[in-house]
């Protein structure tokens, strides 16, 4: 009986899996180094189940963007209406949140995945976890490092799912990059993707503030705006406007050395108005009675004006509407790899053909996030994963038929 590998137990891995169950006469195994398949999928849901993006499939290719052309087909196939029908075979109702976001009924991911996991056994297919895969063998078999002992296994073929290099503690430490490297795979750097980033903030600063929600508020960087909330931290920034930011703020810290987001502190302010309500006479007011009475900003935004600011471009009052609107604050490093939600970098698409299979390596398919695309936060991440695991379990499963 012909015998397929799925090493990674996340959805790409586990979607890939279902593929290849539904062919007659397969046996189908799973192999995970964790003690428990689907860690980093629970932890995902663990604040809401945020599935997929409910939006016009366009704009929601678009969210891919220097590899939208290559995953594009993927999402034809296999998008957010394809999911969420998916998840609904399952046995679970979704809907869609206010801000277009599509969650499961109950918002958790652990109802999908025990409902998932059993049809897949129901399926026959096998699950072996507290594998850590090694690479392979002279002869070309699987090798595995088990509670027991090395072990190896001989696959007609193989379904790489063995995400980025962020969450180790879950399973995705990127060790599988040179095993890959040593077959001569293009593979890009794996970089931090939706991460915080480091700012030299005062210790008063720290002291007063950290922790504490910025919002409403625009940033943007090198062309892009976005508006949103941020998080301060202890050590510098984080939270979705940062995270929808982060490529174009790691891309100028590698390529300049440095980065700076520019903060609209007032989005709901023009210029003008900020203008003629600072000008106003402040008579006995404080510095922060004024702001407060005539720009709205208190708190952690007026705390950000008095870090970021000398002390005469605070007592102008155009300079400070100027700074209101368009407010620099340097970032000087990414926070490291393992903290970032996602990992960009990853198996070149150059290296695979339409199938999702390895040029060089016949037989051996690769998805999800070890692949070297990267995505926002808001269920890009998750549908790409279930686009790229379904498309490397049917190319495994179309290969395999050519070879019989």
């Amino acid at each position: 009986m012909p015998r397929v590998a799925i090493i990674g137990g996340g959805p790409a891995g586990l979607i890939a899996a279902e593929q290849l169950a539904a062919v007659d006469g397969l046996e189908v195994a799973v192999f995970d180094a964790m003690p428990s398949v689907g860690r980093k999928f629970l932890m995902a849901g663990k604040g809401g189940m945020n599935i997929t993006h409910a939006e016009p499939l366009a704009d929601f290719i678009g969210r891919y963007g220097d590899r939208q052309a290559v995953i594009a087909p993927l999402l034809e196939r296999f998008g957010p209406q394809q999911l969420c029908d998916w998840i609904q075979d399952l046995g679970i109702a979704t809907f869609v949140g206010t801000s277009g976001r599509v969650f499961p009924s109950e918002m958790k991911a652990a109802p999908l995945l025990r409902a998932w996991l059993h049809r897949l056994r129901q399926c026959g297919v096998q699950f072996h976890v507290r594998h850590r895969w090694l690479g392979w063998a002279t002869e070309g078999a699987l090798r595995f490092a088990t509670p027991a002992g090395e072990t190896a296994l001989a696959v007609d073929a193989v379904v790489l799912a063995l995400g980025g290099g962020s969450w180790a503690h879950l399973g995705s430490d990127g060790a599988w990059v040179p095993l890959l490297a040593a077959r001569g795979i293009d593979i890009a750097p794996l970089k931090p993707a939706n991460c915080g980033f480091d700012v030299a903030w005062s210790a008063h600063f720290v002291e007063r503030f950290a922790g504490q929600p910025v919002k409403p508020v625009i940033g943007s960087v090198a062309g892009r705006r976005q508006q949103g909330e941020f998080n301060i931290t202890a050590t510098g920034i984080e939270g979705g406007l940062i995270y929808a930011l982060s490529a174009p703020l790691r891309d100028a810290l590698a390529t300049e050395g440095r980065a700076v987001l520019h903060l609209d502190l007032a989005p709901g302010k023009t210029l003008e108005r900020l203008t003629a309500d600072l000008s106003r006479p402040r008579g006995r007011d404080s510095l922060a009675n004024h702001l407060r009475r005539r720009a709205g900003i208190e708190g952690v935004k007026a705390g950000l004006l008095r870090e970021l600011l000398p002390l005469e471009t605070l007592t102008a009052a155009d300079r400070l509407a100027a700074a209101i609107k368009h407010l620099p604050l340097p970032v000087t490093a990414m926070r490291p790899l393992d903290e970032a939600i996602s990992t960009a970098g990853g198996v070149a698409f150059e290296a695979l053909d339409d199938n999702l299979m390895l040029r060089d390596l016949p037989g051996v398919f690769c998805a999800g996030e070890m692949l070297d695309w990267e995505a926002p936060t808001g269920g890009y991440l998750l549908t790409a994963c279930f686009a790229t695991g379904r498309a490397a379990g049917a190319g495994a499963r179309a290969w395999l038929a050519g070879k019989s």
